[in-house]
């Protein structure tokens, strides 16, 4: 990313911020009578102090970082030194200092005599350190933007403070995100502690009761983003932690990471606010993912659940996707597959409705599913997958999914082999190949069969584009057991015999016995394979019969036969 991209939003929040710090006062500011010399100096000040933060962003930008960070640190000096002097304080004040010490026992305290124009200056100097990983730095100026943005001195809004707050906390978890495949072990390692160090700090300063500014929104949704880096650098651990704290804030049971069915009865009276009702949901979105990851199969469902039990709740559709997503992926599991394409399609609404690309993620899922469950309703004839056919990521699951209601199984397992549209770079769907591939074969084989009361399994295996015989005789038992195809296997003819309604398998002499039933003469293969069948029976019941007669007899029928 250029410069010019990373800041180009930058100029627009500053001006905001300086709009936001400003409306509060300007009522009463038009109010007061002070002497003009007083307002003429401090309108220099102002000026001054506004050159100097632009200057030293016009440096950032033509690629001078030292001496940016210097022009903005004396931005922070020139107004601090404004400020005393307007304030009448001549000596040192402890809380004004430009450095601030970063130590695990120290209170987090707000520094006096700094104002809105501080507060941007660290925040710039906060994004410099990022983009050049310097962790140490970042997270000195991050505590000190801290404790300038609870200054009553800076008169920062509680709006302002909170979108600074978490345009930071998005930069952190892209710095995590992008390591994850373009750094090494030690960068990524020093990178996860400057991110833990991060949001620590801000549910520090932001904390409900013991904050140095207390903001109960600011620290819950602090956490729930810190909970979602935590599952991405997969510390199980300190997730659970981060969970349990936000059900404690939101009034619900922290048995409820027990996977118990009973704890969300207490917890129902939450959903008759919306509020309460989304802190459940974005809560349970967490746990979801954790479960998933942990393979606990049993606190995924109860989870999974619970969520869907919410009532009045309004969260972000990418929450409610997420969740849709993973309960699809739980039923998946189950092979309850019919429940994980309305999951997956609820899912992909919600996606859609949020515009994230996720979307063709899950309407890949979506075919997945119902190819899975057999379903001859095409996915792509609803209007919403309708209008998302023809992306490149789509086109190839469109062409699978006619190959698939067409039992087109050699167009099915080119586009799978090829790789057509990436399907087989997502590890869901390649876990699912397998059971793709038994479905459509069994539709072939039902096909194929069905005009026949006995067929090869070597034909068979033809029209299966070539497997071996073996995998067609296990496709079969699993017919015959699952009830789906009466008949038995002939593996020494290797031949499929249908069992027709009113006909059945009477033994070795039914054959040769008139019985009064009609008796299906067949094609010259069919008849062929049956007399190969008589001359099988007759051969095992001469060797039963040699295998019963003791030597001596034996001996005897040799000399008769001489």
């Amino acid at each position: 990313m250029s410069d010019s991209e990373d800041y180009e939003y930058e100029y627009d929040e500053s001006d905001q911020e300086a709009m936001d710090a400003g409306s509060g006062d300007e009522e009463d500011a038009s109010f007061e009578y002070t002497d003009d010399e007083d307002n003429q100096n401090n309108d220099e000040g102002e000026v001054a102090l506004e050159n100097s933060y632009y200057n030293a962003k016009g440096e950032r930008d033509s690629g001078e970082i030292d001496e940016a960070r210097e022009t903005f640190e004396s931005v922070i000096r020139m107004e601090v030194e404004q400020n005393k002097k307007e304030a009448g304080v001549t000596a040192t004040h402890p809380d004004d200092a430009m450095d601030v010490e970063v130590t695990s026992s120290k209170l987090l305290e707000p520094l006096a005599f700094h104002g809105p124009w501080s507060y941007k200056a660290v925040k710039q100097l906060v994004k410099l350190h990022l983009r050049s990983l310097d962790c140490d730095s970042a997270v000195k100026d991050y505590e000190r933007l801290l404790r300038v943005a609870s200054s009553p001195d800076a008169k920062i809004s509680p709006n302002a403070v909170e979108k600074g707050v978490n345009n930071m906390l998005d930069r952190v978890a892209s710095l995590i995100n992008n390591s994850n495949s373009n750094s090494t072990s030690d960068t990524t390692s020093q990178q996860e502690a400057l991110a833990q160090s991060i949001y620590d700090l801000t549910l520090k300063a932001f904390h409900p009761t013991s904050g140095i500014a207390p903001n109960e929104r600011l620290w819950f949704k602090t956490n729930l983003k810190y909970g979602q880096l935590l599952y991405e650098m997969n510390e199980t651990a300190k997730l659970q932690s981060v969970i349990k704290d936000l059900l404690v804030s939101s009034g619900q049971p922290t048995d409820i990471l027990e996977g118990t069915t009973d704890s969300f009865s207490a917890s129902s009276a939450m959903d008759s606010t919306s509020t309460g009702g989304t802190h459940v949901m974005e809560i349970a979105a967490l746990q979801i993912q954790l479960y998933s990851r942990l393979k606990d199969t049993k606190k995924l469902r109860a989870a999974y659940h619970r969520a869907m039990s919410v009532r009045g709740g309004i969260p972000h559709p990418r929450t409610l996707a997420l969740i849709q997503e993973l309960g699809g992926k739980m039923h998946m599991s189950q092979r309850s597959f019919d429940e994980a394409s309305q999951a997956f399609f609820q899912a992909f609404k919600s996606y859609d409705e949020a515009g994230d690309r996720s979307r063709l993620r899950c309407l890949k899922y979506l075919v997945m599913a119902s190819m899975l469950h057999a379903s001859s309703i095409n996915p792509f004839d609803s209007h919403e997958a309708r209008a998302h056919r023809d992306d490149p990521e789509i086109v190839a699951m469109t062409n699978l999914v006619q190959a698939f209601h067409n039992d087109d199984i050699k167009t099915f397992e080119k586009i799978l082999n090829k790789n057509e549209g990436r399907i087989m770079d997502d590890e869901f769907v390649r876990e699912h190949v397998a059971d793709l591939l038994r479905t459509i074969r069994t539709q072939v084989i039902m096909r194929t069969i069905g005009p026949y009361t006995k067929i090869r399994l070597a034909k068979i295996s033809k029209s299966l584009n070539g497997i071996p015989v073996e995998d067609v005789e296990s496709l079969l038992v699993s017919l015959i057991l699952d009830g789906k195809l009466n008949g038995r296997i002939d593996q020494v003819g290797g031949v499929l015999v249908k069992q027709a309604q009113g006909v059945a398998d009477t033994g070795p002499s039914s054959a040769d016995k008139p019985s009064g039933k009609k008796v299906d003469v067949g094609s010259v293969e069919s008849r062929n394979t049956a007399s190969i069948q008589r001359l099988v029976r007759a051969l095992e019941h001469l060797t039963d019969s040699i295998s019963n007669v003791g030597p001596k007899a034996t001996f005897h029928q040799q000399q008769v036969m001489m």
